[in-house]
Order: C-alpha cells, then structure tokens, then sequence
C-alpha cells in the first residue's frame, strides 16, 4: 500500500517543531515510520497516520471518532491506532496526537 505523501510532509513539519534529534524517517511496510531512539513513534500508510499509544492509553485513543486499530494483518497491534485526518476535530488536533507517540516512545529505552 502507497503512502500519501501530502500527508507525510504535514507529518514531518509537526515533528520538527518537537521532536528530538534522533529522530527519523524510515520507509517501512509500504509507508514511513518515525522512529526516535530507535522506537517507532508514528507513522504514516496509505491516507491515515498511525500513532503509538500505548498499551495503557489504547483504549481511550480507540473510543475517539477519528480512530480505528492498527491492523494490517487481521490482528489489531494494541497500543497502536490508526488515526483518519480527515476526522480529526478541534479538541484533538494532529499535533496533538503526534506528541503522544513521541512522548510514548521516549518514555521506552533507546535501541
């Protein structure tokens, strides 16, 4: 699966303006993944964004309308949600969800 490009640079603005310096881009599984410290953060497949929560914030992410679980394999990821920016309303912004995954994946060790 292609990924959206459009969406991908919205993506990589958002992170430059709080991400740390280790962190990249990595093509992966047909999209971009963005890893920091070695741990992905969030990601972009297809026109939606993916985005680590975590296994204690699943839930929560998943009873948001502009949510669905990660799954591309008939197997949900807990602790990942795949978020359509085309829903996304005004209390939860992209920006928003982009600083979760990366303060998700800064509170894990570095690989």
């Amino acid at each position: 699966m292609a990924y959206n490009k459009d969406l991908a640079d919205r993506v990589d603005a958002i992170l430059n303006e709080f991400a740390t310096p280790n962190t990249v881009g990595k093509k992966m599984f047909g999209g971009v993944g963005y890893l920091i410290n070695g741990n992905m953060a969030c990601g972009v497949l297809g026109d939606l964004f993916i985005v680590r929560v975590g296994k204690d914030a699943y839930e929560d992410a998943l009873a948001r309308r502009e949510t669905s679980p990660f799954d591309t394999t008939g197997r949900p990821m807990t602790g990942w949600v795949f978020v359509d920016p085309g829903l996304l309303g005004e209390s939860k912004s992209m920006a928003d969800w982009l600083r979760q995954g990366v303060d998700f994946a800064l509170s894990l060790p570095p690989k």
